[in-house]
């Protein structure tokens, strides 16, 4: 097997492929110079290739009769026409039967490597789709989740279902339950998997920030504002834009985000000229928008024109089922991590596992998982008890206010993690900033930050 991408370059003229061996010496691939089609044919319906270079006229078999030819072995394979300035209209044939590409002569060698390294580049990124697809459709696996239960199959079939509709979707579910997960299978089984996915947590970010982040800014926008900026949105233009923590973005920047639905169109900060988007948009929330609505906190029209799918996920206390697989996949994964020679958890503790009701969801049993196994002293682990965040120390017991039980609840979380402040906010489902500002109000410095 080649360690470098093997290219054919097929040309009857002799000095063409000499010079095409020189070169492809000091290049980025390995070459095989045919001066006589059908000898190239027989090389690759033999070997393969990873993509053929071939001229356009020659005598016996043309480059369209090979490319047709080589169609009929391996549809997917790249195919790049050589053609002179008579011949063009031939060259457009070729890329309507299927080339990905053509140079005309005269050409230098460096703008062949150039479009050489274009098309293998392309190459490998569907290659590279494709081998995600399958990582995402497999067994235990499916489309980057793990689970069976009734509520999770349910998922899987509205993913499919709607990958490829470009429909905008909000998923709803605790946090800890995957939500973004959700939102790449969509993004990834769809036709625009090779187009950007845009994370934006929308409850990290200022009103004016998110505004800059999403849309962009012109050179002197604002103070600060020293050059011009891409917005998230039009970079992520023909792809999936994920707004994580919806229900945080303030009532003006809910109007401007659905004018931007609506048109698919939007203006830099301190611009003029409107610039068209194609974006598709999921949305993710923790919190319940429809009640959001109704104390006048979320925009009835927004949620609306996103809510054409909506997906709720299932808490881990819904779908214990699928306890045993979740351990499993995250002890295969931490032990080839931290290089430690773990299979799992005894018969003992999987009942704890499963007799537990998680209230951090997948995310809780994940750092459970995790931590046992950079602990591990063994192939087997054992768990003496699970320590429910939700009732420790009896944090509940003299019926506190539900702002004092948050900041116990808050404490409690820290402590567990060693005043960490970003473990903390990734365990309570918050951006830091949130956390921070929490603490504040609480003033209670944490000595300890990440």
């Amino acid at each position: 097997m080649n360690a470098q991408p093997l290219v054919l370059f097929v040309d009857d003229d002799p000095k063409a492929g000499d010079l095409m061996l020189r070169f492809s010496e000091s290049a980025s691939f390995s070459c095989k110079v045919f001066q006589e089609p059908a000898l190239a044919l027989a090389e690759f319906k033999q070997h393969g290739a990873d993509l053929v270079v071939s001229d356009l006229r020659m005598p016996g078999m043309s480059g369209t009769d090979l490319l047709q030819a080589i169609r009929t072995i391996n549809d997917n394979v790249p195919f790049i026409i050589i053609t002179g300035y008579a011949n063009i209209d031939d060259a457009i044939e070729a890329l309507r039967l299927g080339a990905n590409d053509f140079i005309k002569k005269p050409f230098d060698m460096d703008e062949l490597q150039v479009l050489i390294d274009k098309t293998l580049g392309h190459r490998a990124l569907l290659e590279e789709n494709r081998l995600l697809k399958r990582q995402l459709s497999d067994e235990r696996q499916r489309f980057g989740m793990v689970g069976h239960a009734a509520a999770i199959e349910s998922i899987y079939h509205t993913i499919e279902k709607i990958a490829d509709i470009r429909c905008n979707v909000i998923i709803e579910g605790e946090s800890g339950t995957g939500k973004e997960l959700v939102a790449r299978a969509i993004h990834y089984q769809s036709q625009s998997a090779e187009q950007p996915f845009v994370v934006i947590d929308c409850g990290a970010l200022t009103e004016n920030l998110l505004e800059s982040e999403l849309f962009g800014h012109e050179k002197g926008a604002f103070t600060g504002a020293h050059k011009a900026k891409q917005g998230l949105l039009p970079a992520a233009s023909g792809g999936t834009v994920f707004l994580d923590e919806i229900g945080n973005i303030s009532d003006a920047m809910q109007i401007k985000l659905l004018r931007v639905i609506q048109e698919q169109q939007l203006t830099p900060v301190g611009g003029l000229e409107p610039i068209n988007i194609d974006v598709r948009f999921i949305v993710a929330t923790n919190r319940n928008l429809e009640e959001l609505i109704l104390k006048g906190k979320f925009r009835a029209d927004l949620y609306h024109r996103l809510n054409v799918v909506n997906i709720t996920m299932p808490p881990l206390r819904e779908r214990h089922e699928d306890i045993p697989l979740l351990v499993q996949h995250f002890v295969d994964h931490y032990a080839q991590h931290y290089h430690r020679d773990v299979t799992g958890f005894d018969a003992e503790s999987m009942q704890l596992l499963l007799e537990h009701d998680w209230p951090g969801n997948v995310r809780e049993l994940q750092n459970l998982v995790e931590r046992h196994v950079a602990l591990a002293d063994g192939p087997l682990m054992h768990l003496e008890t699970i320590t429910s965040l939700r009732g420790e120390n009896h944090i509940d017991s003299d019926l506190p206010t539900l702002a004092e039980l948050e900041q116990r609840y808050i404490q409690k979380v820290l402590d567990r993690f060693n005043q960490s402040r970003e473990k903390t906010a990734e365990t309570l489902g918050v951006n830091k900033s949130t956390l921070w500002r929490k603490l504040q109000s609480y003033k209670n410095k944490t000595p300890n930050e990440e």
